[in-house]
């Protein structure tokens, strides 16, 4: 069954469980295991205390973005905005302004993550920097947006390695970020 974008919202601000929305469909999210879950909230308490008296805001996991070229709805498991923060409607749980968007890998998502969904994150104008980062290893990529509208990506993969984030004026320690995890 097709549905609106307006459909699409109001069933998904009642809803139990977090879902996408593109092309008149919805599809529900998967949940992060233990590894997805030690990542991310060791990104977020390294980038809170650094983004704490700054115009930057951090969100995790529950804030939705639209991307308006394309029609994506989603659910970037770390995102932020500086300055003004602009929503879709007066509920501000959907985001449009987002500059600097974090996803964090698993094995059924890394193709989406990688591809088609950074199709249309590249959309966003005000998108400066998305990482990705592998919970199966030490391994982020970084893309950041260049002046010519092109994506250089730098990566990383040793825990004394840090990397630097522009957009929000941050930079994550790798030994930071996956401390606590027990990788092979």
């Amino acid at each position: 069954m097709y549905l609106t974008p307006e459909q699409y919202l109001e069933i998904e601000r009642k809803a139990e469980w977090r879902s996408e929305y593109y092309a008149g469909e919805m599809s529900e999210l998967a949940g992060g295991n233990q590894a997805h879950g030690l990542i991310s909230g060791n990104f977020i308490a390294v980038l809170h205390g650094q983004l704490r008296r700054s115009a930057c805001r951090l969100f995790a996991f529950n804030m939705r973005v639209n991307i308006p070229a394309t029609g994506l709805y989603t659910y970037p498991d770390i995102v932020a905005a500086c300055g003004e923060l602009k929503f879709i409607d007066a509920e501000a749980d959907t985001l449009l302004n987002p500059v600097f968007i974090a996803e964090i890998l698993s094995p059924s998502s890394e193709g989406y993550d990688r591809g088609r969904k950074f199709e249309h994150y590249q959309t966003i104008p005000t998108l400066n920097e998305y990482l990705l980062v592998a919970q199966d290893r030490i391994h982020v990529d970084l893309y950041t947006r260049q002046s010519a509208g092109a994506w250089l990506l730098t990566s990383a993969n040793q825990l004394t390695d840090t990397i630097a984030l522009p957009s929000i004026h941050c930079s994550v320690p790798l030994a930071e970020l996956y401390e606590g995890l027990q990788l092979v």
